[in-house]
């Protein structure tokens, strides 16, 4: 079960108890594991839009709630024989804020969930080339290989004769789970256009729906308390209005603030006050022995 606060706002509704219980030292967060998410757009009359899949309500975090294609670094994420193209893992260390092993795990969990989730890969023969078409039932053996873990991306890479093309990415944001949720993820959010030749599909086991959708509809649907989404994805969608092609996306990726995103939950007069750093509309103000207003 989910609360919608405010709009579309993804609330659970234990979030309260667990809050006053990190409030009074009573609850050990948990160490967030790293994750990567891809906001994929093509160009429409309308403007730029994203694909979006809306999570199955039968899922234990965010059922119901609309995200981007995106999960945990798999260990294997980080091989060294990951075949490369695009700025160099010393460079995406630099712009993620981590080592070059965390850069390339999170890059290629990146591609990897992209492709498990939604039959996209961003990756080509070639530096300069990209895959134009992933169906067929060879494309989903491989494809389901990796989503059971049963190759890595490394492997599946070479066995086709790829590699990861790193510079269609742009990192945009980056988010981390509040310390009271017991499920916890680093999460870095990354922007890349559908390639040519290449469809998006609903590939994924945990979710029931697919669409492509502009950023300003998309906030439209949460304003009005149609679409579930937690407070990352809102927030994304409003920065990506801004932008009158995938292209201008792109371009301004390399100047975002990579500044992680945590929520902070503080005591104040009687009442839990819960907020996200530059993201006033999130802010809750919760009793502390009742509900978030």
């Amino acid at each position: 079960m989910v609360n919608a606060q405010a709009g579309g706002e993804w609330y659970p509704p234990e979030w309260p108890e667990r809050i006053r219980a990190l409030a009074d030292g009573g609850l050990t967060p948990v160490v967030p594991r790293r994750a990567a998410t891809v906001m994929l757009l093509k160009d429409t009359g309308d403007g730029p839009a994203v694909h979006m899949l809306r999570r199955r309500t039968s899922m234990a975090f965010a059922g119901g709630a609309y995200a981007y294609p995106g999960g945990g670094v798999d260990p294997r994420d980080d091989d060294r024989h990951v075949r490369w193209a695009g700025p160099t893992r010393a460079w995406w260390a630099d712009r993620l804020g981590v080592d070059e092993a965390g850069a390339q795990a999170i890059v290629c969990a990146a591609v990897r969930e992209t492709y498990e989730e939604a039959g996209v890969l961003l990756a080509g023969t070639a530096p300069d080339t990209v895959v134009g078409d992933t169906t067929g039932d060879d494309w989903e053996a491989d494809r389901a290989a990796l989503v059971a873990r049963e190759t890595s991306f490394a492997e599946f890479l070479d066995r086709r004769g790829l590699v990861l093309r790193s510079d269609l990415l742009g990192a945009w944001t980056r988010w981390i789970t509040p310390e009271f949720e017991p499920r916890r993820y680093d999460t870095w959010f990354f922007v890349a256009a559908l390639p040519e030749g290449q469809r998006t599909r609903n590939a994924s086991t945990e979710a029931d729906r697919t669409v492509w959708i502009t950023p300003r509809a998309a906030a439209e649907g949460y304003d009005r308390g149609e679409l579930l989404m937690m407070p990352p994805t809102i927030a994304t969608l409003r920065g990506l209005t801004a932008y009158g092609t995938a292209v201008e996306v792109l371009d301004a990726a390399p100047a975002r603030d990579l500044t992680p995103v945590l929520a902070t939950a503080r005591l104040v007069e009687g009442e839990i006050v819960l907020s996200w750093p530059g993201h006033d509309e999130f802010t809750k103000h919760i009793p502390t022995g009742g509900a978030p207003a």
